[in-house]
Parts: structure tokens; sequence; C-alpha cells
């Protein structure tokens, strides 16, 4: 009997990364997908899809969760090891914005549905990491700015989400994106747009 229930919820595992892995792929697809078009795309029946997730809502939530942690994951390795400041806001934008690229479309519709404080929430350790980055780089006077670096960190974030919105409106090439968001996050908090735009060319080879 213990046997069957492990081997019960082990599929049940599987569906439900089966579920989240096709669900991504068909919104950035087509971000309009319903919860059937995402059942079918995935191979299963359509209450499989909401025996897992309750609502496209929940679906999408979840997807979010899933971003951030990887958001997360690649800002750290991006800064770790990096002792001047410019150059770990440089290599940790470009290594979320590989994560991110992919998430783009799943940002504009986290927006609609999980809301803009909701996603805020989930990123507040990422958030913590980068003021701590530009704190650093604030008291070696690497960086300057008017503001704190906790409210520094949220403008950062918040130029992230109009880049992706900028992508996502055909008015930035992805090709460009990271690279673009790594000059445009330095120029903010005051490095040079030539040293800027050099450090993150020499990063981005």
């Amino acid at each position: 009997m213990a046997a069957m229930t492990t081997g019960n919820a082990s599929r049940a595992d599987t569906n439900r990364r089966r579920i989240l892995e096709v669900a991504l792929a068909e919104l950035l697809r087509d971000p309009d997908a319903s919860m059937d078009q995402i059942a079918r795309a995935a191979g299963v029946v359509r209450r499989t899809v909401y025996g897992h997730f309750p609502s496209r809502e929940a679906l999408i939530s979840t997807l979010v969760d899933g971003a951030v942690e990887a958001v997360a994951a690649a800002h750290a390795a991006g800064r770790e090891g990096v002792a001047d400041p410019a150059e770990a806001v440089a290599r940790s934008t470009l290594a979320v914005w590989e994560v991110a690229d992919r998430y783009r479309i799943l940002v504009a519709l986290a927006q609609r549905s999980v809301t803009m404080q909701g996603i805020r929430e989930r990123l507040a350790p990422v958030r913590e990491a980068c003021a701590g980055i530009l704190a650093q780089g604030l008291e070696q006077g690497v960086f300057a700015s008017p503001l704190p670096p906790r409210a520094l960190a949220y403008v950062h974030e918040q130029e992230l989400f109009a880049l992706m919105e900028a992508v996502n409106d055909g008015l930035l090439a992805p090709r460009k994106a990271g690279p673009s968001a790594a000059v445009t996050l330095l120029t903010t908090v005051g490095v040079p747009a030539a040293r800027a735009t050099e450090l993150v060319a020499k990063l981005s080879d």
C-alpha cells in the first residue's frame, strides 16, 4: 500500500512539473492561453490541471514563484566573489536578465493576476542583496545618488520591469536588452556612460 501511495505521489509530482513546464512555454507563445490549451499541450485532462492549480491565476502565481527563485539564484551567482560594486551590479544584472528574459511575458501576466505588490514581496530578498551592493558602492564613492541604497534598489527593480515591457512591446531587441539593462542601472547610480558601456561590453564578450 505504501509503495502504491509513493507511486501515486511520484506520478502527481511528475504531472505537476510537466504542467508547469508546458504552461510556461504555452504562455510565452500565447499569453492568453487557457487552462484547456495548457492541459492539451501537457497531454493531460483538464481535471488534472485543476487538481494541481485551482485557477489560471494560481498557476501563474506558481510560475512566478519559480521565476523569482531562478532570478534570486542568478543574482547571487552573478555577484559572487566580485569585490568591485560596479562590476557586481553589471554581472548580477546580466545574469538576472538571462533568466528574466525567459519570463518577460510571465511578468506582464503576473501584473494582472498576482499584482505588483505580490511580485515586490517575492523579490524582497533580491532587493535587499541589491541594496547591499549599492550601499557598498555609495560608501566607496564608486556610485553617487541622492537616494539611499534601499530606495535605489527599488528604482533598479522598476527599471528592469520597464525594460522587460519595452522588449515585450517591440521597442528594444531582446539580444540587446541584457547589456542595455546593465548599462542603464550603472548610469542610474552615477557611473559615467562610457565607463558603464566599456565594463558591460567586456563582461558580455
